[in-house]
């Protein structure tokens, strides 16, 4: 029989390749997590956009900001 987690609230960061991945679980002491969140690299970098296109066209901020930041939206999609 395997061994079941301990109740309680971890929070881990692990370093991606783009940049740092957190997890956030809540164990209520089953073999299944109570609440899993993940917070993905790219949410405090879209979360800074609105301040850094301030003033710009909007047809430079596809190669002028995200191609700097590296912003994949794919993994904000959830």
């Amino acid at each position: 029989m395997a061994s079941r987690p301990p109740k309680g609230r971890p929070i881990f960061a692990v370093e991606g390749g783009n940049g740092e991945l957190g997890y956030y679980i809540v164990s209520d002491g089953t073999d299944r997590p109570y609440r899993l969140h993940l917070r993905a690299p790219c949410l405090p970098l879209l979360a800074s956009l609105e301040e850094l296109i301030k003033g710009r066209y909007v047809a430079d901020i596809i190669p002028d900001r995200f191609g700097s930041m590296n912003i994949i939206l794919g993994e904000l999609d959830r």
